[in-house]
């Protein structure tokens, strides 16, 4: 066979890991994010920034910076990379490209352009994984019509992958996290659960394919259902579980919430990964961090308020309105704090 023949057959060939990805980390996906509490501590820093064109900065921690360039358009920016979240090397790229794309859904707009952002053990892992793990990324990159040209990368202990993205919206039709009335419906546009799918996928290697499906799902749907449906708030459920996100939106809002949770839709086979315990330190601290603000109502369990902290990894949209094809959760009402029923 000719070495031209061989490049060939390799590059058309999934690359299979020497090792699992997800044990060269020490969390994966979302739940390996910087807990909440510390981070606002650290951003803390950068508070202050005084400048007339940005829509959307730092003040509520929104999904992604809006600035203003003309009347009829806002700039969005954001980036968002994190460790193996699966072994697989093309679903991880798949899982990381859909999770940078869904901060700018999120916020109502749409992406234009996205750039790499990679972290490679270069002696430990070979450059074929990388590879797979950028065919990935480009997979739904192409689905979301985003082209992906360059990046930046380093060689790093722990592998690491994401996407800086850019996209447009109208500064009048932007879905922001400070937005929310009390009144409206809760709408939750993906079922939670695959941080336990995930965790367990990391201790076990058992494979959930209907995490992976959540995750490379694409939150553009969902986003141009909410703006037609008229929602001015919304953002998406990640590394802070549905409660963190939840309260970070009631936060900015200044209103309080209830939450239904049987009406809470999930992933198929997360309720077993809660009863065997596949529960990560990332939704601990999620649960830690909201448990003040929380009120469990009667016969809400312990695990109950872990399964709604889960730390998500590109998970649906939280909408503060009722969005068509999609289920309601609760509502928001005066006051202050999250009442789980």
């Amino acid at each position: 066979m000719s070495n031209d023949a061989h490049d060939a057959s390799v590059s058309d060939t999934p690359a299979t890991p020497p090792v699992r990805l997800t044990t060269m980390a020490h969390g994966g996906g979302c739940a390996c994010k910087i807990p909440p509490g510390e981070l606002e501590e650290a951003v803390a820093a950068l508070a202050g920034q005084q400048f007339d064109s940005v829509i959307v900065g730092l003040d509520d921690g929104d999904d992604a910076a809006a600035v203003r360039v003309r009347d009829d358009l806002a700039v969005l920016s954001t980036a968002d990379f994190f460790t193996p979240v699966v072994d697989s090397p093309f679903d991880w790229g798949r899982i990381a490209a859909a999770n940078a794309l869904s901060d700018i859904y999120a916020m109502g707009g749409t992406p234009v352009v996205a750039i790499n952002l990679v972290g490679w053990p270069r002696d430990v892992l070979p450059f074929e994984l990388l590879q797979e793990v950028l065919r990935g990324g480009l997979a739904v990159a192409q689905e979301a019509d985003v082209p992906v040209i360059g990046g930046h990368s380093v060689d790093d202990p722990e592998p690491k992958y994401g996407m800086a993205v850019t996209g447009t919206a109208h500064p009048d039709r932007l879905l922001r996290n400070d937005a929310a009335k009390a009144g409206l419906p809760l709408t939750l546009t993906k079922p939670i659960g695959v941080g336990l799918l995930n965790n367990r996928q990391k201790t076990t290697g058992e494979v959930s394919e209907a995490a992976i499906a959540t995750m490379t799902q694409l939150n553009r749907e969902a986003s141009l259902a909410a703006l037609k449906a008229g929602a001015k708030a919304a953002t998406d459920v990640t590394g802070f579980g549905l409660l963190g996100h939840l309260f970070k939106m009631c936060r900015a809002s200044g209103v309080g919430a209830v939450l239904d949770l049987p009406s809470v839709p999930l992933v198929d086979g997360a309720l077993e990964a809660l009863r065997g315990g596949f529960i990560s330190g990332g939704t601990r601290r999620n649960l830690d961090w909201v448990r003040d603000s929380v009120r469990a109502g009667s016969g809400i369990s312990e695990e109950d308020l872990l399964l709604l902290a889960d730390a998500q990894t590109s998970g649906g949209l939280l909408v503060a309105g009722e969005v068509p094809g999609y289920p309601v959760i609760g509502e928001l009402v005066v006051g202050d704090g999250i009442d789980v029923r």
